[in-house]
Formats: C-alpha cells, sequence, structure tokens
C-alpha cells in the first residue's frame, strides 16, 4: 500500500515540463547520476504532476558503463537539441579519455543555441575542454582540482559543493548533485517543493554553492587544535613555493621548536615531513590526471630539480615520478 502523498504548493504552474537531457560519459559516477535523476522523480510525485522530464544521449546511442560496473541502455545518439532543453554531463573515472571529439563538439554546438549545461561530477573538465566554462566561476571534485586548475587557467575554479554561473553549472561530485537539483528545484518551483524532496531522500541538511565538499582541516586530520588547522591550511595554500617551517611557526605565533612538537604530538610527523606528503599527493594527482611533464609537475609542487623530485617521490610510493606516468598510461589505453 502506497504512503498518502504530501500535499505540496508550487510557487508557479508549469506550462509543460521542464526537459533534462543526461549524458553519461564511460566510467560515470552512478551516485552524482541517480542522486540527480531521483530528484526530478520526487518532485514529480510530490507535486501530483510531471514537472520534469529527463532521457539519456550518448555517443552513437551506444550503451554506457558506470564505474561501478552497471551498464545502462540509452535513449537515442548525441541529437540536436531544443533551446529549452538542459543538458547535465556526468562524468567518473577517467574524464579525460571519456570526454571525445564527438562529444566535445556537441556539446560546442548545442551550447551556441543558449542552452543551459551542467556538468556533474568530473564533467566539469568535459565543459572545461570544450570552452564552455572560459571567464566562468566553476567547481569540480577535489580529487581534480590540482589538475584541473593547472589545465584550464581561463576558469575561476573554486571549492564549493556547487556552483550556478549563468547558464552554466557545475558540481563537485557526490552527494552535491542532489544540492544542485534542490537547488534548481526551489528556483523553478519554491522551496516548499525542494524540502519536501529533501525531505523523501532523508537529506537532513541542504548545502548552499558557499559550502565546501571536503571535511573540515580538524575534521580530516581527526584533531581539533586551531593552530595546527591554521598551519596545514597555509600549506595546502601554499604548494607550489612552500614556506619555510620558521615562517609557518611566526604566523600561528610560535617558535619552530613549538610547532614541531606540536606535530609530533598530533601527526606523529614532523613539519617539514607533512608538507612534503602535501606536495607528493598533488604530484600524483598531477602525473594520473593530466599530460604535463614530470619536470613541470615537481615545479608546480614546489620541488626545484627533476633528480630531488624523483628520490622523494621514489622513498614515498616506491617508484619513480617516470614509471607512475607510464603505467598510468597503459593502464588507460586499455
Amino acid at each position: 500500500m502506497n504512503p498518502p502523498r504530501q500535499t505540496v504548493r508550487l510557487a508557479s504552474v508549469p506550462l509543460r515540463p521542464r526537459s533534462f537531457v543526461f549524458v553519461p560519459l564511460e566510467n560515470f559516477s552512478l551516485h552524482c547520476f541517480s542522486s540527480a535523476v531521483d530528484c526530478l522523480r520526487i518532485a514529480n510525485r510530490m507535486a501530483d504532476r510531471k514537472l520534469y522530464t529527463w532521457r539519456l544521449l550518448a555517443e552513437d546511442g551506444a550503451d554506457v558503463t558506470c564505474s561501478a560496473g552497471i551498464t545502462f541502455r540509452v535513449d537515442g545518439d548525441l541529437e540536436a537539441l531544443s533551446r529549452e532543453d538542459t543538458v547535465m554531463v556526468c562524468g567518473g573515472l577517467d574524464v579525460r579519455q571519456a570526454t571525445t571529439k564527438r562529444v566535445l563538439g556537441w556539446l560546442r554546438r548545442e551550447a551556441r543555441k543558449g542552452l543551459i549545461v551542467g556538468g556533474l561530477c568530473t564533467a566539469s573538465y568535459t565543459m572545461a575542454a570544450a570552452g564552455l566554462l572560459d571567464g566562468k566561476r566553476a567547481t569540480i571534485h577535489w580529487e581534480n582540482q590540482d589538475s584541473f586548475s593547472e589545465e584550464f587557467e581561463e576558469v575561476a575554479l573554486t571549492k564549493s559543493i556547487f556552483v550556478i554561473d549563468g547558464n552554466r553549472m557545475t558540481t563537485a561530485g557526490g552527494t552535491a548533485s542532489i544540492d544542485l537539483m534542490l537547488k534548481i528545484i526551489a528556483n523553478d518551483y519554491g522551496e516548499e517543493l525542494a524540502n519536501a524532496v529533501a525531505d523523501q531522500l532523508i537529506y537532513s541538511t541542504i548545502r548552499t554553492d558557499q559550502d565546501s565538499p571536503r571535511l573540515s582541516i580538524p575534521t580530516r586530520i581527526g584533531v581539533r587544535h586551531p593552530k595546527l588547522s591554521r598551519v596545514i591550511q597555509m600549506m595546502e595554500a601554499n604548494i607550489e613555493e612552500p614556506i619555510s617551517p620558521a615562517v609557518l611557526a611566526r604566523e600561528v605565533g610560535m617558535s619552530t621548536r613549538q610547532l614541531e612538537r606540536l606535530f609530533r604530538r598530533y601527526l606523529n610527523r614532523s613539519p617539514k615531513r607533512y608538507y612534503m606528503e602535501l606536495r607528493l599527493q598533488k604530484a600524483r594527482n598531477l602525473l594520473m590526471q593530466t599530460d604535463m611533464s614530470v619536470i613541470n609537475v615537481a615545479l608546480a609542487c614546489g620541488f626545484a630539480s627533476p633528480s630531488h623530485f624523483s628520490k622523494c617521490y621514489r622513498a614515498h610510493y616506491d617508484t619513480t615520478p617516470y614509471r607512475e606516468r607510464g603505467s598510468q598510461a597503459a593502464r588507460l589505453s586499455i
């Protein structure tokens, strides 16, 4: 037996349903995609009318497999759309490989019509590669932030949950799809409907575009110490030109020795070691996600020479940057 349906007042009555066209790329994130679609489905149910429609398109109309290994049958090829359609590209793993020339050409052509185009998870990369985010604010999954900012300097990359800049929308992945869709629903039909959809999803905290996609530094490191958090924040913001421990200590009103003790006590490593790990993590992201040369990766992560970079990288990851790049290229070519 179906439960009684909640009555929701709409801020406006649609003349026709709003049409969404989802374009899942190979290895797309199932969670991002399904969360977005389910928000639309629930909105229709709570309003007891068809407010939204959606269909799936893919290159050549071929089946698409998500990163969880589930294959989806789509509704058709990348066809010409109406100006009233809203396009939502769905990214996931290996988005660079999934972003084909045909997808880019289709996006550029449809965008010229003035369509609203959104990117879920790593599909911000696809939008940027198509030139759709030039001069725009955008966001992307935090794992891809380093490589994105290196490759697309003309895009104002933020660390927001989602960004709506004119007729372009991007999300940071995961549950950010829900926050974006709730914002769209609220804009279209009012907060009451958006809140009703959130209730159905057992989604108790609706985030805005001012929220960050990552856990706070104290939560991430498991330590609530304001000076330690401040130092780590400065480290994360200064990877290309590392700051000396003496300067970091002075910025938070400590001596270098006190800073050393603070890191040893809470993180079981020196400030220098922790900083090195942050730089090496960024380096690995750039090696895995971009075509940057090893020497440029080294420079972007604060290493003055490739030999020093290679030595530090091998000590931490038990492989060289060149082998890391080679193994990644082989894996992606399969």
